[in-house]
């Protein structure tokens, strides 16, 4: 068995994970808000990119762009008109609304597009690749995936730590009351930390849908791949987050090395393992 590629495949494939929980990560670190209907709205943004690269002929990554800011207005209004209305320190309201959200995008989806799987036109870009050296090969698009979560999670850390509005989502999350008095509008804030978070949504989307096809039920397997990496790496941490996302995605590789059905259920072990033993993540500043 070849473990560097394992190793090395698996990696890759935790930086579509990455993309997937990068927003989850956010949405809960600044508002306290798990988003049930998460993995939908990925797939949403998949069927977008489709619609654009069908009608336009442009490439899906040509698209992104164009995807990113209407799921980044989507998510503004969203958080704006009814998320904002449920936040508290009851945790059911927003559960529960995000729950009903999910059940709505899966069935409006299933009706538009139909249960066909689809999938977007990457060209080239999904069979080429680069040759590393004794036998081991990389893929572009996953190569590229990878990259792209790394570049995400440097923005996303660079724009907490050095701009006034990472230092307003870092207020607003630690005491919104202290907050609203040396003027954050905490409403504001928050539905600006949901438009990113769906930003990022669509750039883990169209990556999605150019590496494998896609269905409007996958929405609650991505919630669940964005769940454990954001609880392996440490929740509201966003390098934390790439961290479990990459620790998952070589869990599954060494899981699928032995055999194909292996792959999804060593993951789910490792994330368990870390559930008993470290519950507030691997990488969460909270742990000693």
């Amino acid at each position: 068995m070849d473990w560097l590629a394992v190793v090395m495949h698996g990696t890759l494939a935790g930086g579509g994970y990455a993309l997937f929980a990068i927003g989850l990560s956010l949405a809960y670190g600044v508002m306290r808000l798990v988003n049930i209907a998460h993995g939908d709205f990925i797939v949403l943004a998949a069927y977008i990119a489709l619609v654009i690269a069908v009608a336009s002929g442009l490439h899906p990554l040509l698209a992104l762009p164009i995807v990113a800011a209407i799921m980044f207005g989507l998510g503004y209004l969203l958080q704006r008109t009814v998320l904002n209305r449920v936040l508290g320190p009851d945790i059911l309201p927003p559960l529960l609304v995000t729950f009903g959200l999910a059940i709505i995008l899966q069935n409006g989806l299933l009706e538009v597009f139909s249960a066909d799987a689809r999938v977007l036109p990457a060209g080239t870009l999904a069979t080429d690749s680069v040759s590393l050296g004794g036998g081991l090969a990389v893929g572009l698009l996953p190569l590229a995936t990878f990259m792209t979560a790394v570049a995400c999670t440097l923005g996303l850390s660079w724009l907490f730590r050095y701009t006034r509005l990472g230092v307003a989502f870092r207020a607003t999350s630690d005491d919104p009351h202290t907050a609203q008095l040396v003027g954050i509008k905490d409403k504001h804030i928050y539905a600006l930390a949901m438009g990113i978070a769906f930003a990022v949504m669509a750039v883990g989307g169209v990556f999605m849908g150019m590496r494998a096809s896609f269905t409007p039920d996958l929405g609650p397997s991505y919630l669940i791949y964005s769940f454990e990496a954001v609880v392996i790496g440490g929740v509201g941490s966003i390098w934390g987050t790439l961290a479990g996302a990459i620790l998952l995605g070589v869990a599954q590789g060494v899981g699928y090395s032995f055999g194909p059905g292996w792959g999804i259920l060593t993951g789910h072990i490792v994330f368990l393992l870390v559930l008993l033993f470290r519950p507030a993540g691997l990488f969460s500043r909270s742990q000693p």
